[in-house]
């Protein structure tokens, strides 16, 4: 019933196996990939032939996580999976990247990967698994695919690389680091790394290229045996290549003057009269204009590559190693807790970060399980920044993306929650964008961080690099614009500090790069970030020594985990008084840690105070002052110490006699008393006699030991002592009673 196929090889330790022609065989190309206990779907299928009119290439790749994968039912009211988390649009991009440069140019038909994920062992992440999936699905498809290609994750441990590290070991790596590529070279690279080297890193990406050979064989050694017939190639018309000169022809002197003006806007509105002559152009000759938009951008491409090839000088009249001019600046915002405005040529980001508690931690429902993120940074990208008219909505893809980028290079440099506890959100908002806003969110987030006080470890820089690769030449270029972002060759971005790199990312847009390019890009990339942070250290050189005056004070006091029960109370009683009465926001860890937060440092110091009061064990001669809470009788108690009461015996109340308790306090009354020492069942003994209750003062030694409350006093209390054992001076249990109210 099934033409059923496998192929299996032994990878960075675990069993890669890779299955087709058992589950979904109406799909072009379906392969079942599991490593180690982690089984992914991979399927593609593409539409026989192009939409009428279809200029691009409409590739959708979506990698979903189903929760059975991880024997979970999914949260929520529908208890079912809906729209994409973060995290699987972020995967689904990761798969899209190295896969799009491999179909030939002029491919139109429509096509779909759809990857998910089965089961998840918790120890192997599904992406890599997802994307070799994806890689083999269309290798199988017989669609037009210029593949295999395969992807690993490096670790970098104790000065080692790692293949595939497992949860458990990228705890404690330095690096990690998602590689992908052809048997030629990388097209792909997402990292984040604690402050590498670039030959550290340059270094990875060459192991990372070795150590997934293996993978693309065994696509290729399936295919062999189970590839459908592949689709024919595109190929252009003498009627497509007619136009094409035609095109050339009319429109390239004036495409080649508008691409020598540097101002973008201007040089739009020439590229775009250029275009709509040529138009007129082609119309009045009788050819086909719509035919001849998708030949525009081939003409541009060429022009601007070759000119900078040919004169080394690039459309906005830079060399390839010049940064644009930049102007950094904090706090531009009165009530944020730290902001910047950072702009690079035509490119802008205006950063804000905002200090919250524990309480304010985003919750993220992952297949691992459920955890908590203290860090957040939110990329929005509005039609405006280039010019444009738009929608505004949710955040796309596209949006999700940059922002995990600059999330990655500013994460390594925070500071751990122990030394700084609070709650991080970042929000950029692009306001200008000609080139890599995603760098520039990078540059004003720790500007930003910065300026609210958030002690990084060192101040961080992002850049984009681009490429112009002909088989004549090649040309590496810094801080590249947006127009040399669509028609090079490569996007490279790098950020990191004066140290090292904090996150690498890569999308080659050609077949593949050779790792001497590799290399010259990441060093001009290294003098590009040390000259933007030059410019960065002209509005702040490191954190600022305290948080703003709007922000929340955390203080973090630690109590015995024993403790913990007092200070929450019966079902949260006690807890829910101080935040009320305080105003004062409180988080309790299992292991004692407090988090102690407001706006004014009194109302923090209230709740101290009182958890402090609550958890604190009184010490013997310390005097203490508290409240008359009862009188009885025999004393009065007196809460002295958060919520601990003592006795005040009759005898310690005041020198001299005293006939009845009411005589010298009453409740309510504030008083100073001295703690004498405990019963024999823990409770407290308290003394008024021997302290000042003006000053405070302990007069122990000036009043000398008691014996002047009378004689009948002396007998009530050996009355009392036996009274517990029996009824000595006629009062039965009636004292051991009263005593056990005292408790």
């Amino acid at each position: 019933m099934f033409n059923y196929f496998r192929k299996e090889l032994d990878w960075g330790g675990r069993k890669l196996v890779l299955e087709t022609g058992k589950i979904a065989r109406q799909a072009d190309g379906a392969v079942l990939v599991s490593y180690g206990d982690t089984i992914v779907l991979c399927t593609a299928v593409g539409l026989r032939s192009a939409k009428p009119g279809q200029d691009f290439f409409p590739l959708t790749v979506h990698y979903q996580e189903k929760a059975f994968a991880a024997g979970k039912i999914p949260g929520g009211f529908f208890k079912r999976e809906g729209r994409p988390s973060e995290a699987e649009t972020l995967k689904s991009r990761l798969i899209d990247r190295p896969i799009r440069p491999l179909f030939p140019e002029g491919f139109r038909n429509e096509v779909q990967i759809i990857t998910t994920v089965l089961s998840h062992d918790l120890e192997n992440d599904p992406d890599v698994v997802a994307l070799i999936g994806a890689s083999a699905a269309l290798t199988l498809s017989g669609i037009p695919f210029f593949g295999p290609v395969g992807a690993a994750r490096i670790g970098y441990i104790d000065g080692e690389y790692v293949l595939n590290p497992t949860s458990a070991q990228t705890k404690t790596s330095q690096l990690e680091l998602l590689v992908a590529g052809t048997v030629e070279g990388v097209l792909m690279v997402e990292s984040e790394a604690q402050e590498l080297t670039e030959e550290v890193m340059l270094g990875a990406v060459t192991f990372g290229h070795a150590a997934f050979q293996p993978v693309i064989q065994a696509i290729i050694d399936l295919a062999e045996v189970a590839a459908k017939d592949p689709w024919p190639l595109p190929e252009e018309s003498e009627e497509q290549k007619t136009l094409r000169a035609r095109v050339d022809a009319i429109a390239r002197p004036a495409l080649a003057e508008a691409y020598r003006e540097a101002l973008k806007q201007v040089r739009q509105d020439k590229v775009a009269a250029a275009k709509k002559a040529a138009a007129e152009t082609l119309a009045a000759e009788g050819l086909d204009v719509e035919r001849a938009k998708g030949l525009f951008k081939d003409l541009e491409a060429d022009i601007v590559r070759n000119a900078i090839l040919d004169t080394g000088l690039r459309i906005d009249g830079r060399d390839t190693k010049t940064v644009r001019p930049i102007v950094a600046e904090v706090g531009v915002l009165p009530r944020a807790h730290g902001s910047a405005l950072f702009t690079r040529g035509e490119t802008q980001a205006f950063v804000v970060t905002t200090l919250g508690t524990a309480q304010d931690e985003q919750i993220v429902d992952a297949l691992e399980g459920e955890y908590r993120e203290n860090f957040m940074l939110h990329y929005n990208f509005p039609p405006y920044s280039v010019g444009e008219t738009g929608r505004l909505g949710s955040p796309g893809r596209r949006e999700v993306g940059h922002g995990k980028l600059a999330w990655r290079a500013v994460h390594p440099l925070l500071p751990g929650k122990d030394k700084f506890p609070y709650t991080l959100r970042v929000v950029s908002e692009i306001t200008e964008s000609n080139g890599s806003s995603s760098m520039a969110t990078v540059c004003g987030a720790s500007l930003a961080l910065m300026d609210a006080g958030v002690p990084l470890k060192n101040p961080v820089a992002g850049i984009a690099m681009g490429l112009i690769k002909e088989d004549r030449a090649y040309a590496v270029l810094s801080d590249i614009l947006g127009d040399e972002d669509h028609l090079g060759d490569m996007d490279f971005k790098v950020a990191g500090t004066e140290l090292g790199v904090t996150s690498l990312q890569m999308d080659i847009k050609i077949t593949s790069i050779t790792p001497h390019i590799m290399q010259v890009a990441l060093a001009q990339a290294r003098e590009g970030r040390l000259h933007i942070l030059g410019e960065m250290a002209k509005a702040l050189t490191g954190a600022r020594t305290d948080v703003a005056a709007t922000a929340p004070r955390i203080t973090v006091i630690n109590i015995p985990k024993e403790k913990i029960r007092d200070v929450i109370g019966t079902g949260g009683k006690v807890i829910r008084e101080i935040v009320e009465q305080t105003g004062a926001k409180i988080d309790i860890e299992d292991d004692g840690t407090i988090k102690i937060a407001a706006n004014e440092i009194t109302k923090a110091q209230a709740a101290i105070d009182w958890i402090r009061g609550i958890v604190a064990e009184p010490e013997i001669g310390v005097i203490y002052t508290g409240k008359v809470v009862k009188t009885a009788e025999f004393g009065a108690f007196v809460n002295f110490l958060g919520s601990r009461d003592g006795l005040v015996h009759v005898s310690e109340l005041a020198q001299g006699r005293v006939n009845k308790t009411a005589d010298v306090v009453n409740v309510g009354d504030a008083v100073r008393v001295k703690v004498l020492g405990f019963d024999e069942r823990g409770k407290v003994k308290l003394s008024m006699r021997v302290v000042d209750q003006a000053t405070g003062e302990d007069i122990s030694e000036k009043v000398g030991p008691k014996g002047g409350s009378g004689g009948g006093r002396e007998r009530g209390d050996r009355g009392f002592r036996g009274g517990r054992d029996g009824g000595a001076d006629g009062q039965g249990d009636q004292p051991a009673t009263q005593d056990a109210v005292a408790g």
